[in-house]
């Protein structure tokens, strides 16, 4: 609903000016940290797979395997749209202290499942937290870091999935050894222990301020001034520089967004960059859960790994996956989004198609097949974190966390969901060349988001948000309506 209230603001130039200071080191460890626990909580399903199975109480098949990976993600995509809708209306940090505690009492619920629906229950819930989180943390993020460091920044971030990937995998070593614990209680613990890091973060978080960028439009114009003041006292200290001229916009405050206006901006004004959004999250997440999800029963039914040896394997898998954002991510503000999009995807979809043929034909061995990983997604862990970056910059700040929701759940719908099922029973099959086949449906699937990318991308790199994607409340700069900002409508 739009307001007739107007403001003259100047705060999108001055949270773009701020040189990196230990105020943003702070938001990306105390927000970042939701991208530890969900790498955490899907390494912990893939490397507890052996121990699920040989549980005497859960006693799950592959199939179920998959099915609880599927159920996790089917959660992600409900909590995403339902928690992102409610992060555009409520506000930013309101929604993820409410996605952290779902995430909390779910995960410590897991450990205390007693058969195959209760443990997908309470994966569903441990998803619907994680999933809301994204919608809140990313839009957060991106309205809180400086524009010339936004997408190095983004990727990292992102790919610090892989530090919770490592954790967890770390503590499956000890938890599932049966030398040190029984296993029927180690699985267990590991699930309360993600709780417990839920926990510590939560109380990282009580410090953070509301993002300025929606107050500002949201009708508390003087709450996001005195945000912006405190956090330029942070970063400069008694440094600060002169007042100099900045840039102001004129943007009429309003309460919430309709869906209508969602809707249009989406599906109208931008049904371009819709259609990238869409192709790039939904490839992804099929490459990623599919293969990720089931690495786990890949070793243990056809290189007869033992369940509790997995961990050893993810940790090599997940070093590439980190280091691809944090190596990669500078290009992607240098040489730019398009090019480093498109290359990152296309190089990914090849190099599955290499390796799943290796695997078919039996030319390797659990380590060589890890080692393979690692080259293979040290590029796609930088492009599926570009797929989160392209949704999170490219729609107006008043449904960012609306649209990062919508696109995270219906390309997790499309790609994700069907991924660990179908990689389950394609597993179960035993063959190696019906492995293969889903490896291949993956990597074309990478190959054409390449392309869409290539042909429709922006380039959004050291651009202000407000640049990148005109808000819905803007009404001109500076007093000059001729100057808007913003791409053309349909792109």
């Amino acid at each position: 609903m739009t307001s007739s209230a107007t403001i003259t603001t100047n705060i999108p130039a001055r949270l773009d000016r701020l040189p990196w200071g230990r105020f943003h080191t702070l938001v990306v460890v105390a927000l970042g940290v939701t991208w530890i626990l969900d790498g955490l909580e899907v390494t912990l399903v893939g490397s507890l797979a052996g121990a699920l199975k040989e549980s005497p109480v859960l006693r799950l098949t592959n199939a179920e395997v998959g099915l609880a990976s599927s159920a996790y993600l089917a959660g992600a995509v409900l909590g995403a749209a339902f928690f992102g809708w409610l992060t555009d209306r409520w506000g930013r940090k309101k929604l993820f202290f409410i996605t952290l505690s779902v995430y909390l009492v779910a995960t410590a619920a897991t450990a205390l499942s007693w058969n195959v629906w209760s443990f997908a229950l309470f994966r569903f819930l441990t998803g619907a937290g994680i999933g809301g989180e994204y919608a809140a943390i990313n839009s957060t993020i991106q309205e809180l870091v400086p524009a010339r460091m936004r997408g190095w920044t983004d990727l990292v971030i992102n790919g610090s999935f892989w530090v919770g990937a490592a954790a967890g995998a770390t503590g499956a070593i000890v938890l599932l050894n049966p030398a040190v614990i029984d296993p029927e209680l180690g699985w267990r613990l590991a699930f309360f222990a993600g709780a417990a890091l839920g926990l510590v973060v939560f109380l990282m978080r009580l410090w953070l301020p509301e993002s300025p960028r929606w107050l500002m439009t949201h009708g508390q114009p003087d709450r996001a001034e005195a945000i912006v003041d405190d956090i330029e006292n942070s970063v400069y200290g008694s440094a600060k520089p002169a007042e100099q001229p900045m840039r102001t916009q004129r943007l009429r405050m309003r309460r919430f967004t309709p869906l209508s206006d969602v809707f249009a901006t989406l599906f109208r004004q931008h049904r371009r960059r819709t259609l990238v959004g869409l192709v790039l999250m939904a490839s992804q997440a099929f490459f990623y859960n599919a293969i990720f999800f089931t690495y786990a029963l890949i070793l243990t039914d056809f290189y007869g790994i033992r369940s509790y040896h997995v961990g050893w394997y993810i940790l090599p898998f997940a070093a590439g996956n980190f280091l691809g954002p944090v190596l990669l991510g500078r290009l992607f503000d240098t040489l730019g989004r398009r090019i480093m999009i498109t290359f990152t995807y296309a190089i990914s979809g090849v190099l599955l198609a290499v390796v799943g043929w290796l695997f078919a034909i039996g030319a390797l061995s659990a380590t060589t097949q890890t080692i393979a990983w690692m080259v293979v997604f040290f590029f796609a862990s930088a492009a599926a974190s570009s797929a989160y970056l392209t949704v999170s910059e490219s729609f107006p700040l008043e449904i960012r966390a609306l649209t990062i929701a919508f696109f995270y759940a219906i390309g997790t719908a499309i790609g994700g969901i069907s991924g660990p099922w179908l990689f389950g029973v394609l597993i179960d099959t035993g063959s190696r060349g019906s492995v293969f086949a889903g490896y291949l449906f993956g990597a074309i699937a990478m190959l054409i988001a390449a392309a869409v990318q290539w042909r429709f991308g922006i380039a959004a790199e050291r651009k202000p948000l407000e640049s990148v994607a005109t808000p819905l409340s803007f009404i001109d700069h500076d007093g000059d309506a001729s100057a808007a900002p913003g791409p053309r409508r349909g792109d």
